[in-house]
């Protein structure tokens, strides 16, 4: 763990903990308290994230969700030679709380504090690292197979929410576990949402049987008739458990985990820490591939959360513990509109001249701003859920068909998607427009979910054009070219956040594909930047400008294709040159510029700037940028490093 934490100065003190939580650094601390002390340490935890999301922000609602399941866990099991895995990793909180971090958890997604998800750096109880869905079954089942190489007797369990149940690898997992025969206990929390509502059969499923009076009062008669047939002999016994398996395949889910080889338990009142603690005791005997369904509310304790869940998924600001309501200071200027907000907007009118727009997500259309073409143009809108893969491939399809398919994703969930991208879009010069959300770093979710790598894998596969705006008029200009070229497939990559809050015109303008445009003409040091993050480069050349040095700025715009033209000119004219980007420096849009200069008889010499070979941890984007070398402060230090000493004495 970072040991600056516990010495920070500048992060506010935790809230005190109840009188139970408080004596809890550990999970043998908590294996000394008495089962019908369970309920009341519940409530003193859940209390406790309350407290803290309230006035440091976090993932809120997933966490509140488990607070019984997760104290019930830790009461039956022996971690860390137990490992406990949590898919995604929003509902860890409590885990976090109960394994050491308590006092430390007021910095929880803060710079230099503890991550908001599981992390094997930062505990040994952080059984394996997660942020993205559906690994945790895979991983769990992993374990369970070293645990019987090594003849240790440990034990795996997988807590996967039914949202990342409905991910791919989640059901290729629970396949490969089920045909394995390995001791796995894979937990199934069924509370009906993710970030956004679930979509699909399997919720469907789920909520059917659920809700089912018939199954709850068939399956306890069937049980209470096993009983009496306890002493009946063999024949009889092998009749009712053949009875009860056929009638419960009839009218539970357990018929589907059945058929991939688990023995299914549920559903159970995931709220109900006794009955919880009680059936994972008796899992725990049992040997082989489980699933135990258990049926939660997100939010659970905390009304607000209850009846608003995707508002509530997470909370940046300060918040009134009893209402709700927001203590943030309300800003006195406008504020800017965010880029995925702009997107959103953009697409509506996009589409309401043109029928031949689609759009897709995988289970992000409020984190997307898909939600307004889903309400304008809901037969032309799709959460597809988590099925980062068959979003991609669904919008191909389309594509196919003669669509035009918008693919809203976030930069860190099309990584999942890279194999359609090359084999049913790329290969078949499909003209899909992937709207790249969260390129770059993302702030307080971290290593997981900065959008880093995408410029460099994208570079690599032909028919695609790669694209990013200076701002919301560049985007909005760039969906709006996007949507009438048919060439290649078209990335636009843009930030998390706000954007410059510029003036908008009404009207669209095509921008030539491949061409970038001079911001500001320089002496000796040009700055070609990639995106957004051109107005760093904006506010230092501004700052050097008053002080007597001309820096020049290029908005490159494009990755790929690179505009050479406009190079060449940058070749004749500067002496040195600088590329900026808020993605990998290694493979991206730098690299591109090199190798293009490479292939010269003459070139400047270049400095590419852009996050570093290393993973890079949580904190605001600002920080984050400072940390790596990007920001204002080290660009502009850079630039007078390569001014002559002539300029600086002028």
């Amino acid at each position: 763990m970072n040991q600056d934490i516990s010495n920070s100065t500048t992060l506010q003190k935790t809230p005190k903990a109840g009188p139970l939580l408080q004596h809890i650094n550990s999970p043998a601390d908590l294996k000394k308290l008495s089962p019908n002390q369970l309920r009341e340490l519940s409530d003193e935890l859940r209390q406790f994230i309350i407290d803290i999301v309230s006035v440091h922000g976090g993932h809120f609602g997933a966490s509140l969700g488990v607070v019984e399941l997760t104290v019930a866990l830790h009461y039956v099991y022996n971690s860390p030679q137990d490992k406990i895995i949590w898919d995604v990793g929003h509902q860890a909180y409590g885990h976090k709380i109960l394994t050491g971090r308590r006092d430390n958890f007021h910095t929880n997604r803060k710079y230099g504090g503890i991550s908001g998800f599981p992390k094997r750096s930062e505990s040994e109880h952080d059984a394996f690292g997660v942020g993205h869905s559906s690994t945790s079954i895979s991983a769990a089942l992993g374990m369970a197979v070293a645990n019987e190489i090594d003849g240790n007797g440990h034990k795996a369990v997988a807590v996967i929410g039914d949202g990342a149940m409905t991910g791919g690898q989640a059901f290729e997992a629970l396949n490969n576990a089920g045909f394995m025969n390995k001791d796995v206990l894979v937990i199934l929390n069924d509370n009906n949402m993710s970030i956004d509502p679930n979509v699909g059969a399997l919720k469907e499923y789920l909520a059917d049987v659920t809700s089912s009076k018939t199954f709850n009062r068939v399956r306890d008669e069937i049980y209470d008739l096993l009983g009496h047939f306890k002493s009946a002999g063999t024949t009889m016994r092998k009749v009712a458990s053949r009875l009860e398996a056929a009638i419960t395949a009839a009218l539970t889910p357990g018929s589907l985990f059945r058929s991939l080889g688990f023995k299914y338990y549920g559903p159970v009142d995931g709220h109900d820490v006794d009955g919880l603690r009680k059936i994972l005791e008796d899992l725990k005997t049992i040997k082989g591939p489980k699933l135990l369904h258990i049926v939660t509310v997100k939010g659970k304790g905390f009304a607000p959360a209850e009846r608003e869940q995707t508002k509530w998924h997470a909370q940046s600001s300060p918040f009134d513990k009893i209402t709700g309501k927001s203590l943030a200071q309300p800003s006195t200027s406008p504020k800017a509109p965010k880029y995925q907000d702009v997107f959103g907007h953009t697409l509506v009118e996009l589409a309401e001249k043109d029928d031949r727009i689609v759009s897709m997500t995988p289970a992000m259309p409020s984190g997307s701003s898909l939600l307004p073409m889903m309400e304008a143009f809901p037969e032309r809108a799709f959460d597809v859920g988590i099925a980062e893969q068959h979003a991609v491939t669904f919008a191909a399809g389309l594509a196919a068909q003669g669509k035009k398919a918008f693919c809203a994703i976030y930069s860190t969930f099309l990584q999942r998607g890279f194999d359609q991208l090359v084999h049913d879009v790329a290969i078949q010069k499909l003209p899909v427009v992937f709207c790249i959300d969260r390129a770059g770093v993302v702030g307080a979710d971290g290593p997981t979910h900065h959008g880093v790598y995408d410029v460099s894998y994208l570079r690599s596969i032909p028919h695609v054009v790669i694209s990013s705006p200076l701002n919301e008029q560049e985007l909005r200009d760039m969906m709006f070219t996007a949507s009438t070229y048919d060439a290649a497939a078209w990335a636009i990559r843009y930030p998390r956040g706000a954007s410059t809050g510029m003036n908008i015109r009404d009207h669209f303008e095509t921008i030539p594909v491949g061409k970038g445009q001079m911001i500001r003409e320089g002496e000796h040091v040009a700055v070609l930047s990639f995106g957004p993050i051109g107005k760093y480069v904006i506010e230092v050349s501004e700052e050097l400008n008053a002080e007597g040095l001309d820096v020049g700025h290029y908005d490159m715009r494009f990755a790929k294709p690179l505009d050479t033209d406009l190079l060449d000119q940058i070749i004749e004219k500067y002496e040195e040159v600088i590329t900026l980007e808020d993605a990998s420096v290694i493979g991206g849009f730098g690299s591109a510029v090199a190798e293009y200069f490479a292939s010269q008889d003459k070139a400047p010499k270049l400095h590419m700037m852009g996050l570093p070979d290393r993973i890079i941890e949580h904190g605001t984007q600002r920080e984050l940028h400072d940390e790596v070398g990007i920001g204002p402060k080290a660009l502009k230090e850079k630039i007078l490093s390569l001014m002559p000493v002539s300029k600086h004495l002028s």
